[in-house]
């Protein structure tokens, strides 16, 4: 671990436009250093996020949330929520300083441990930030990690992930997507109708009411292949989500060697966001049913 003081690492805006900045350092959560505008922040963004996600987030996600007994008051600290997900799962957090190298994140996961950005959002930057800071990271990814079923599955993508690192470029962008589409703004099937369990929805106001409540986008049934020909953008609402009908679809989804799915996949074009094809099954919002459908978005 780093023994240095923390830094806070982010992008870079230049005439050519946003550009990744990545550090490796692991480091102590300078919880002493966060001043009334830090945890005021996070009041911020707790409060308006637990004022709706009932009912649109997962029940995983909400019954793992109160188990943390986070609440606005302050930022919590990294050390009271390892003394409990260790003992739950085996997973613990690591604080880091911001984006994280590809392959130094990977290796973080297959070894059951989860990198949250030790600094949160200055208030400017309550509605949209570029990157993961500790609300996104703490809030959004942190809860599911209870979930046993879950854990594995991020163990999993992180082996995964290792390997895919030594495969080229195309593999890679492949499984970004998986994490994409999943990890970060993945749907879930429940009785109820389809609920949130992604991390970059649950975390975004905008995106909480966006991917479930707007005409805009498309809801189309998991089917890893698919998900890995479909582009991106990271810098607006997702024009499409994938649904999952339960937390051992994704599991059992990264059992399979990728190998030759990586082959295939390359042998095929890219998706644009927003596409629906005629072999892709799409969700209705309220009852989580699906039905085929074709045609472009």
């Amino acid at each position: 671990m780093d023994t240095r003081s923390p830094r806070r690492v982010e992008h870079q805006q230049t005439d050519k436009g946003y550009v990744p900045v990545y550090t490796t350092a692991v480091v102590e959560q300078p919880w002493d250093d966060y001043d009334a505008t830090d945890h005021q922040t996070w009041a911020t963004l707790f409060e308006r996020q637990m004022a709706i996600l009932p009912g649109r987030a997962c029940r995983e996600h909400l019954d793992a949330l109160d188990g943390l007994r986070m609440s606005a008051d302050r930022i919590p600290r990294f050390t009271d929520i390892n003394r409990l997900l260790e003992a739950e799962t085996g997973w613990t957090l690591v604080a880091v300083e911001g984006l994280l190298p590809e392959l130094t994140f990977f290796e973080h996961l297959a070894n059951r441990r989860f990198p949250v950005t030790w600094w949160i959002r200055k208030p400017e930057q309550i509605d949209y930030i570029a990157e993961p800071d500790l609300f996104h990271d703490l809030f959004g990814h942190v809860p599911l990690l209870f979930n046993p079923v879950f854990a594995d599955y991020m163990q999993a993508y992180g082996r995964g992930g290792v390997k895919a690192h030594g495969l080229g470029e195309e593999a890679l962008a492949n499984l970004t997507r998986l994490y994409w589409y999943t990890v970060e703004f993945g749907l879930i099937r429940s009785a109820e109708g389809l609920r949130i369990y992604g991390a970059g929805i649950v975390s975004s106001k905008g995106e909480s009411i966006h991917c479930l409540e707007s005409a805009a986008p498309n809801r189309i049934g998991f089917d890893l292949e698919r998900i890995m020909r479909t582009r991106y953008r990271i810098d607006s609402y997702q024009k499409t989500y994938f649904v999952i009908d339960d937390f051992e679809q994704l599991f059992a989804a990264t059992r399979p060697d990728f190998t030759p799915i990586y082959a295939r996949v390359a042998a095929l074009p890219a998706i644009p966001a927003g596409t629906v094809l005629d072999t892709d099954t799409v969700f209705n919002r309220g009852t989580g049913e699906g039905w085929a459908e074709g045609g472009d978005v």
